[in-house]
C-alpha cells in the first residue's frame, strides 16, 4: 500500500461510514462521488484495517449467524476476539 503523505490525504480519508455507507437493504456500498478519487483504494483499506473495520467484520458475523452459515457459538466467539480487539484500539489511542 502507498503511504499517501496526511496534506494530500481528502477529509474523508478512512472513514468508513463516509466511503462505504450503509445503503439500501442493509448493504454497503461506495458512492459514486469516491469513483474518481485517486485515493479510493488505499482509503478503503485504511478503513477496513482500522477500528472501523472491525465494525464491519462484526456486522458480517451477525449477517452470517442470521443466514445460517455460523452457529452461536462461533458467533459468540468471533464477536468476543473483535471486542478484544476493539479494547486494544481504545487503550492505544489514550
Amino acid at each position: 500500500m502507498n503511504d499517501i503523505p496526511d496534506e494530500q490525504k481528502p477529509e474523508c480519508f478512512s472513514c468508513l461510514d463516509k466511503i462505504f455507507p450503509m445503503g439500501e437493504n442493509d448493504f454497503r456500498s461506495t458512492p459514486v462521488s469516491c469513483e474518481p478519487c485517486p485515493y479510493k483504494l488505499e482509503c478503503l483499506k485504511a478503513a477496513i484495517d482500522g477500528p472501523d473495520g472491525l465494525k464491519l467484520k462484526e456486522e458480517y458475523i451477525d449477517r452470517a449467524y442470521k443466514s445460517g452459515l455460523i452457529g452461536f457459538v462461533e458467533r459468540w466467539a468471533k464477536k468476543k476476539a473483535i471486542r478484544r480487539k476493539m479494547k486494544q484500539y481504545k487503550n492505544t489511542d489514550n
